[in-house]
């Protein structure tokens, strides 16, 4: 026994006590392999799984560096049979490799020929192999790349893909010097996204995603499509990148439901990417409209399925994922790395706001209690419908209003998923309501306005949820949400954390009505801001200032 910060546990669970005074060297050592699972005030839990010990793999760590920093900094003895797992697991990776072939285009080569048997044999991969050109190589429909790269992942063989990349269409772009540069982590982000060839960045919300998809365009050099959640999302990028780089507003097209502009930089929405009409997806042709040569995919965790089968197709374009999170409510984290590629940069909320570079915030969960004919009417209620009467409850009205009082000289955020409720809650306190009917304009124009100032308190819907840029934000009230979703929650506090002037502290207030099954997605939406490192309190709504 040593005196480590780390406890290793036979169930792959790794704890790291985070007042011990190795614990940073730790963090970063175990970082590369080990996914963080929860990091509240006194030990942080992390997992060893497939997925994280394939993406270590594809960064370039081997097995031997995994187990080697396990015995370096576990306090006890670390179990035998996890250090075998770990080898084992992270030998899996690259025993199949994707390569080009001078005569027959793409192979799949193979290191271990029993392995190749086996994959060869199974269903998933019929259809997409061609002829066998000797024992260790086989022939791959090319269009198939993306395809056999998720069945290898599902076989639990990954393979390495060396087949390379189309350079595609030059175009200049390089970063504006004006007066800004890029802080060491976007810079760290871009170059090792670059250096891998495509894959994923995590970085918190506020942290500058769009300024490391603009040094990824300016490694590339070429003509870019980007992929967005909305049309404000869209704009905004367009925005940034001709505030950021080298792009003229004449270079940058957008590609939504209300505008069709293909350029040398192409922003679509993954809505109008996944219009289907008599069953047929319209805009695909999008995908083959210039020789792209970069592909961004923007809040790639809400990647949707047809986007997924779209990328399958697109393995010889470099590809981009930016995220604040890789959790998908949908468990298809592996088809992210499959077909976007692995992760190739992440960086710990709590880090990026010790830096400096994002706000802290005060998380606190305000519980409200039904009056008793709310109670009989939920009680009653069929299942589906229990989550809004408790999320729409009268009470929760009460509540905003005197938050929204205590905070009044600060900008502030009321956040909901039911629209009537956003509509009564609106009239209340008279200010302005974003929600999926108001139309794009408008809701620009009442986002430039909170910006400036113009407008201090905003009541939103889901819309607002992702990709909008608030940065003057400082206070967030949720009154209800998607059940239980940590992707929501990720985004709903990012909205608060660009840096604030003199350092103030932004405020996240989820309002919860107890002993409903309210109660019970907040638990899990703490789940996300534990697992970041965000405490929470819990306060009766008896005791906010009247």
């Amino acid at each position: 026994m040593n005196d480590g910060p780390l406890i290793v546990q036979s169930d792959k669970t790794l704890l790291l006590e985070v007042d011990h005074p190795a614990a940073a060297d730790c963090r970063k050592a175990i970082a590369p392999f080990a996914e963080l699972e929860r990091s509240p005030e006194h030990v942080h839990t992390y997992r060893l799984t497939p997925l994280g010990l394939w993406n270590a793999r594809a960064a370039g760590h081997d097995a031997e560096q995994v187990v080697d920093a396990l015995l370096t900094w576990s306090r006890y003895a670390v179990p035998h049979a996890l250090l075998v797992d770990v080898a084992e697991t992270m030998g899996r990776y690259g025993r199949l490799r994707l390569e080009k072939h001078p005569v027959h285009g793409l192979v799949l080569v193979s290191s271990d020929r029993p392995v190749l048997e086996e994959v060869l044999r199974a269903k998933r991969v019929q259809g997409m192999i061609g002829d066998r050109l000797d024992d260790d190589t086989v022939v791959v429909h090319a269009s198939e790349r993306g395809n056999l790269k998720q069945a290898l992942l599902k076989l639990g063989w990954p393979a390495e893909d060396f087949a390379g990349y189309v350079d595609g269409e030059a175009h200049p772009i390089a970063l504006a010097e004006d007066g800004w540069s890029l802080r060491p982590y976007q810079s760290e982000a871009a170059e090792s996204f670059w250096h891998g060839g495509s894959g994923v960045v995590v970085l918190p919300c506020g942290a500058g995603k769009t300024i490391v998809g603009a040094a990824a365009m300016a490694h590339a050099a070429a003509t870019t499509l980007i992929l967005v959640t909305n049309t404000v999302s869209a704009r905004q990028w367009k925005d940034e990148l001709v505030r950021r780089t080298s792009l003229t507003p004449e270079e940058i097209g957008e590609y939504s439901g209300s505008v069709k502009e293909i350029r040398p930089v192409t922003i679509a929405t993954y809505q109008v990417m996944t219009t289907r009409r008599k069953g047929v997806y319209s805009h695909l042709e999008l995908l083959d409209a210039r020789d792209w040569g970069l592909i961004v995919y923007d809040e790639v965790h809400l990647l949707p399925a047809p986007i997924f089968r779209m990328t399958a197709d697109l393995q010889a374009r470099r590809r981009l994922g930016l995220t604040a999170t890789l959790v998908r409510e949908d468990g298809r984290e592996g088809e992210v790395f499959s077909l976007i590629g692995p992760k190739r940069y992440d960086a710990p909320w709590k880090d990026i706001e010790a830096q400096g570079w994002i706000a802290p915030a005060d998380c606190v969960e305000v519980r409200v209690s039904l009056p008793e004919g709310e109670r009989i009417a939920y009680a009653t209620a069929e299942p589906e419908e229990r989550y809004r009467l408790a999320a729409c409850t009268h009470h929760k009205i009460d509540v905003v209003r005197r938050l929204v009082a205590q905070h009044s000289s600060q900008p502030t955020l009321v956040i909901g998923q039911y629209i009537d409720q956003l509509d009564e809650l609106a009239e209340l306190l008279d200010a302005p309501v974003i929600k999926g009917e108001t139309p794009v304009k408008e809701r620009q124009r009442l986002f430039d306005a909170f910006r400036s100032g113009e407008v201090s308190l905003l009541v939103v819907s889901k819309v607002a949820n992702f990709s909008i840029d608030l940065p003057s934000a400082e206070v967030a009230i949720q009154v209800s949400g998607s059940f239980g979703s940590r992707q929501e929650e990720a985004q709903r506090l990012g909205r608060l954390l660009r840096p604030k002037t003199e350092g103030r502290t932004a405020h996240f207030y989820t309002v919860v009505a107890r002993d409903t099954v309210d109660a019970d997605f907040a638990q899990n939406r703490q789940r996300f801001l534990a697992e970041q490192g965000y405490a929470y309190r819990i306060i009766d709504s008896d005791d906010l200032p009247v």
